[in-house]
């Protein structure tokens, strides 16, 4: 049987189009086949199939090529589908055309095929006539209760009665197909229209737009199928807006939780969302983040393990129970007595935790290593389990995740892989705790997960920026990691000095090198639990805030990768280059004075030496910010910790910092302009620093930044289906719109944070519709702590985005919040998602007295305990009539479902 695909793209000199075979019956086949053209637009490939080929169905995508370079392809989220006849035919001849990635993308998610707008797929009914005609068109538009029809001239396509057409098969996501088998006699066309039927009312029939599809038929030797890829149906896109709900897992609370939130109190918390008329859920990460046991473990985004989920997590009701009763009744008695707790004490909890999973393993081990569930488990999942569980052994019999000090394990050993695998060894067994632990939290959330789903509530996870550097992926693959700098961000509204996370940045070339498969293969493991995720920093993929591993600020950080400048071009701009004086830090009698007042002197005899004149410079001891900090380690005192402080804004009082890959060349530090070393500068260098500041921050890496972005994210939005939304604030480049606009990425706007850099506020009627929408982040104050920091600025927001005339009221009402939601909620944007404690601010009966005790994350803290949780069961938020219904009707009113 001869298939002969043939796609009209329009080439230039030396490009060539290839047909990319992605799968045959779903076993990945990976094959290319070039083609062939006499005029660089019609191309053509002619394939010969086997004979047990036959009734296969054949996935694949075009792309193009010059001089063995991939260009472009596309979109590989929604391939060709092809269904082979199951009887031998002379010829399969496939008219495709062109797939970039489309506008409403968005309506091919799993958010909208599984949650929000459900259809089930099925299989394609085969016609075996003489001639047959295969018409496959995309149809996202219709809703779950819709079909789409083909309906036409003549008996083949009913005569324009919708009840006679065509019915059509949905064999994949929003792609519809139909057999036509044509009659004897010679058709030479086909006038035809798509309509969608409402199952539960089929005289409810919904017509596409614009002129009839008038298709010219060749002529068709006998036993032959002709297919035609149509553009897409022509119906109108409603634009649904839905509204959700952001809190931690670990923020949960239901009366049967064990002091922290659980996979169990997720299900609980997915019946409130959808009662209120909510259809989103957004969680931070679920990951593991186990490193010293303690309390400094409770921050969730320094996860050692990009596949494993925190033990924390694990719903121990779902679990047999404890078999020894003296033990059940001592847990039962510590679950109650930490779930009473207004916090989370971290330490406690997962000590609790640790020890019931240790009773139920011993316990259940022999019958669950031998069940299918497991067996598959282990099957799919040990490319990375077998490494992390040998890790978390390490861990504990060192103490420690100092991995250069592991003796013979310093990094994983490949070899090893063997003896963990094979249930009969004893290393096997060694690990076997961490095996049961990671599949029992894995079951979980995927039952949580379809809980969701048949619920019709989006779950929301959340990606990371980067890893611990002394975590699982790094130890696993050291390749793909930096350890001499450290990932963080640039100053903001939140940290003056800059945020330092600590952790590597990313080796990009070995990433790109192999096709990003190890960010691949996260985003693929996260599609197993969720069907939204935001992409934490998403300006890490442009470029990261890289800081040298000496400093504890951000500072002293440039942007990898970045266009260094030399110093001509610093010359350039009018500013005499001064080496020494500008990449040095400058200390003057002055500027001592200003820092430390009458304790100059005390800091120039300890931890100075004279340079020249009254210029001085740190001594070796004390040169750099981690010096400094090993010296006042442990000290707690206020006078020490704020001479510390001090010692600090030395080492960076800098005007330009090195370039970490080339050393002539140099980036402006930034927000130098409020540090003593720009107030040195004349009244013209200050303005040719000025200008070349701008340049630099603003304009020089706009199109580097943009192609570095390109090699990486479209491979990541590709990997899966789940809806994808970036958190794209900050120090932003005007690149970031460009990716995030082609790549039909969500874009997240908050009110108090507006992207035009003219206005105050943003108006939330201006927000685009693909974007997230929401009033607080985890990183942020909530609503009411807000409205309490600034009283001009809220004085500013009630007068002139409220529009409400007099004095603001302090402290914030239930009503005015209510308000603001509504305003938010308004807006146009796919998503509107509000905090746990912005919902709860519209009920002042229900709300916390003390907003401050709402509080998830001080990013100017690195130091910060994670401990929120809410303060109230959410049985009993399910059971307030009166704030649900306040919530359904907030919901309603605005427009969203």
């Amino acid at each position: 049987m001869k298939l002969i695909l043939n796609i009209d793209y329009r080439t230039v000199f030396g490009e060539e189009l290839l047909v990319n075979l992605v799968s045959i019956d779903e076993i990945d086949k990976n094959a290319t086949f070039r083609m062939s053209t006499v005029d660089g637009v019609r191309w053509t490939a002619e394939l010969t199939l086997a004979e047990k080929q036959k009734g296969s169905v054949l996935r694949y995508f075009y792309s193009v090529e010059s001089s063995g370079k991939s260009l472009r392809h596309e979109w590989t989220l929604a391939p060709h589908v092809l269904e082979l006849p199951v009887q031998s035919r002379a010829r399969v001849l496939v008219f495709d055309h062109w797939h970039d990635i489309p506008e409403d993308s968005y309506l091919y998610s799993a958010a909208f095929t599984e949650c929000i707008n459900p259809r089930p797929t099925s299989k394609l009914a085969l016609k075996d006539g003489k001639n047959i005609v295969r018409l496959v068109a995309r149809a996202p538009q219709l809703k779950s209760n819709q079909r789409l029809v083909c309906v036409g001239d003549g008996d083949l396509l009913g005569n324009w009665d919708v009840s006679k057409g065509v019915q059509m098969a949905e064999h994949q996501q929003n792609e519809w197909v139909a057999d036509v088998e044509l009659p004897n006699k010679k058709q030479d066309k086909l006038t035809l229209k798509f309509a969608a039927i409402d199952l539960k009312n089929k005289s409810n029939v919904v017509w596409e737009w614009g002129d009839n599809r008038v298709i010219s038929l060749p002529e068709l030797a006998t036993g032959e199928t002709i297919v035609y890829d149509l553009p897409q149906a022509n119906f109108p896109i409603s634009d649904t807006r839905i509204a959700g709900t952001l809190v931690p897992v670990f923020s949960l609370r239901t009366k049967g939780s064990f002091g922290v939130g659980d996979f169990g109190d997720l299900k609980t918390m997915i019946d409130f969302v959808a009662k209120t008329g909510q259809r989103a859920l957004q969680v931070l990460p679920i990951n593991d983040t186990t490193t010293t046991h303690t309390w400094t473990d409770s921050y969730p985004y320094s996860c050692i393990s990009i596949f494993a989920i925190h033990p924390q997590y694990v719903d121990l009701r779902q679990l047999p129970q404890i078999a020894d009763a003296t033990e059940h009744t001592r847990m039962e008695l510590l679950r109650e007595e930490l779930n009473a707790l207004p916090q989370i004490d971290y330490e406690r909890v997962n000590q609790a935790k640790t020890d019931y999973l240790q009773i139920i393993f011993k316990q259940e081990w022999a019958k669950t290593k031998r069940s299918a569930g497991f067996k598959r488990f282990f099957e799919e999942e040990q490319t990375w389990l077998v490494p992390y569980a040998q890790y978390s052994l390490l861990r504990e019999r060192y103490g420690n995740v100092e991995i250069s000090t592991w003796h013979g394990h310093e990094q994983w050993n490949e070899a090893d892989r063997a003896l963990y695998s094979n249930p009969k060894t004893e290393e096997f067994e060694q690990a076997a705790f961490y095996y049961y632990t990671q599949y029992v939290l894995s079951s979980q959330m995927k039952a949580a997960h379809k809980y969701a789903q048949q619920k019709g509530v989006v779950l929301k996870g959340d990606i990371p920026i980067g890893v611990n550097r002394n975590g699982c992926d790094v130890w696993m693959e050291p390749k793909y990691f930096n350890l001499n700098g450290q990932a963080g961000a640039p100053p903001d509204d939140f940290s003056v000095n800059g945020q330092n996370w600590g952790f590597p940045t990313y080796n990009w070339d070995a990433m790109i090198a192999d096709g990003c498969q190890w960010w691949v293969r996260r985003f693929q493991n996260m599609a197993h639990y969720f069907d939204a995720y935001r992409i934490d920093h998403v300006l890490g993929f442009f470029r990261i805030w890289e800081i040298p591993i000496n400093s504890v600020h951000g500072l002293l950080g440039q942007f990898s990768p970045s266009l260094g400048m030399t110093r001509e071009e610093i010359e350039s701009y009018g500013l005499p280059f001064r080496e020494e004086q500008y990449c040095n830090p400058f200390i003057a009698d002055w500027t001592l004075a200003r820092i430390f007042g009458d304790r100059a002197e005390e800091v120039k005899q300890k931890y100075l030496e004279h340079d020249h004149h009254d210029i001085w410079k740190l001594k070796e001891g004390y040169n750099t910010q981690r010096k400094i900090e090993a010296a006042f380690f442990g000290k707690t005192d206020e006078a020490d910790l704020w001479l510390r402080d001090g010692l600090y804004a030395l080492v960076s009082c800098v005007l330009f910092v090195r370039d970490r890959q080339d050393a002539n060349k140099f980036h402006p530090r930034i927000s130098a302009q409020l540090d003593f070393c720009y107030e040195t500068l004349w009244g013209g260098d200050r303005d040719a620093f000025n200008r070349l500041y701008n340049d630099y921050y603003y304009r020089r890496n706009n199109q580097f930044w943009y192609n570095e972005a390109m090699k990486k994210l479209p491979k990541l939005v590709e990997a899966t289906r789940m809806l994808v939304c970036a958190e794209d604030l900050g120090m932003v480049p005007d690149c970031v719109d460009w990716v995030i606009k082609q790549l039909r990425i969500l874009s997240l706007e908050i009110q108090s944070m507006p992207k035009d850099p003219k206005t105050r506020f943003g108006y939330p009627n201006l927000y685009p519709y693909r974007s997230v929408c929401t009033i607080s982040s985890h990183d942020m104050a909530t609503l009411r702590q807000w409205w309490d920091e600034d009283d001009a600025r809220t004085q500013d927001f009630y007068n002139n985005w409220l529009h409400r005339d007099g004095a603001a009221p302090h402290p914030l009402s239930g009503w005015l919040a209510r308000d603001i939601l509504a305003q938010n909620l308004n807006a146009p944007s796919m998503l509107a998602i509000m905090s746990i404690q912005d919902w709860l601010a519209i009920d002042e009966q229900l709300r916390l007295p003390d907003a401050n005790a709402e509080r998830i994350n001080i990013p100017a803290n690195p130091k910060h305990y994670w401990r929120y949780r809410m303060h109230v069961n959410i049985e009993d938020l399910i059971e307030n009539k009166d704030f649900c219904d306040n919530i359904t009707e907030l919901i309603y009113q605005t427009g969203r479902k």
